[in-house]
């Protein structure tokens, strides 16, 4: 008996070709989607400039304030800038991301022997501390300033600053930078506010010690405290704080919170500085002049003692700094103001523009 087959069901053949036509027509859109995903001229990426056809700038990374590596405070020097705008420089600054970064260029003027320019994270500076005593070791370790040398001046933002430099054994050991003498500013009286912004007990506030600005070039509010444990033990609310500077109608600024109670390391100030904005710094050079006024000015060190003060930073943030202040008097009237330390060469790197 033949077999009928359904007018409904195709054929062997038809269906081989049905299913032929499907697979072309599936492999042609995927072809034809590829074409229209491949780049055209104008959309291919710009080429990138090989190395040796980009302006390239050297720096030394160093760490101030200590005399060993991953300790102190890190700086970034560049000693051939030439040919950098000033915009291309506060890039450069945020980048690296150090607290400060340095160039080095030819002196303005016959009162300094080099111009060094300052770069915070977000503007230029005309004054700090670190940066200038971790330059001049830069400058030394590149041979920049002869050995033996004892007085270098840098043409800085707010004009020409003296350094003297201490050699051993023909390499620079320890540099002191001149700051201005001091100007003290207003007194916060209600200590009360300010240890409840700062998280602390009350009473822990020195007595008879004022929380008081005072200025070497750069102005600080200076907060003493009675232990080293409550300088480690802030937690700033810096909404409150805030509101302390504006009742007391002053200027918001940084806090220098500090004790003068003795410790096995033997530092007069055991040191932190806090910014509203919840940083800290670990050695602060331009507020350590300052410090160092405030503590002869207000009796914590004897005069006799006034030109070998030590103020140690920066050790709450695993980043310990030993800071040196002179200060000369003429019976009560500060007259020089320096603050010295040590800088060790961690590295070098270049960035290419």
């Amino acid at each position: 008996m033949s077999r009928t087959r359904s007018r409904s069901q195709p054929r062997g053949g038809a269906t081989r070709r049905t299913r032929l036509a499907w697979a072309r027509s599936v492999l042609g859109g995927f072809a034809a989607a590829a074409v229209g995903c491949a780049p055209t001229p104008a959309e291919e990426p710009a080429p990138v400039a090989p190395a040796s056809d980009r302006r390239q700038y050297r720096y030394l990374h160093l760490d101030v304030f200590t005399d060993r590596t991953l300790a102190g405070n890190q700086l970034a020097v560049f000693l051939d800038p030439a040919g950098l705008e000033s915009d291309e420089m506060q890039a450069m600054a945020r980048e690296i991301n150090f607290s400060e970064i340095t160039f080095v260029e030819p002196a303005p003027t016959d009162e300094s022997d080099v111009r060094v320019r300052i770069f915070g994270r977000s503007r230029e500076m005309q004054f700090a501390g670190h940066p200038v005593i971790g330059t001049a070791f830069a400058l030394a370790e590149a041979g920049r300033i002869e050995p033996g040398r004892g007085r270098y001046v840098f043409g800085l933002g707010l004009g020409p600053t003296p350094l003297e430099l201490e050699w051993e054994q023909g390499k620079l050991a320890f540099a002191w930078m001149d700051q201005l003498n001091p100007t003290y500013g207003a007194i916060l009286e209600d200590t009360a506010a300010v240890e409840s912004a700062l998280g602390l007990d009350a009473g822990v506030i020195l007595a008879d010690h004022p929380i008081q600005e005072v200025s070497c070039g750069s102005t600080f509010l200076f907060v003493p405290l009675a232990t080293r444990h409550a300088v480690d033990a802030i937690a700033i609310d810096a909404a409150a704080m805030r509101r302390a500077f504006d009742e007391a109608d002053m200027q918001p600024r940084g806090l220098f919170v500090f004790s003068p109670e003795p410790g096995d390391d033997g530092a007069h100030a055991y040191s932190r500085m806090l910014g509203l904005g919840g940083g800290e710094d670990p050695g602060t050079g331009s507020a350590s002049g300052p410090l160092g006024c405030y503590l002869v000015h207000h009796g914590l060190v004897p005069p006799e003692q006034a030109g070998n003060i030590v103020s140690h930073q920066g050790v709450k943030m695993q980043r310990p700094c030993s800071i040196n202040i002179r200060i000369a008097t003429d019976g009560e009237a500060i007259t020089r103001v320096q603050v010295g330390g040590k800088s060790v060469v961690v590295g070098e790197a270049t960035i290419r523009l």
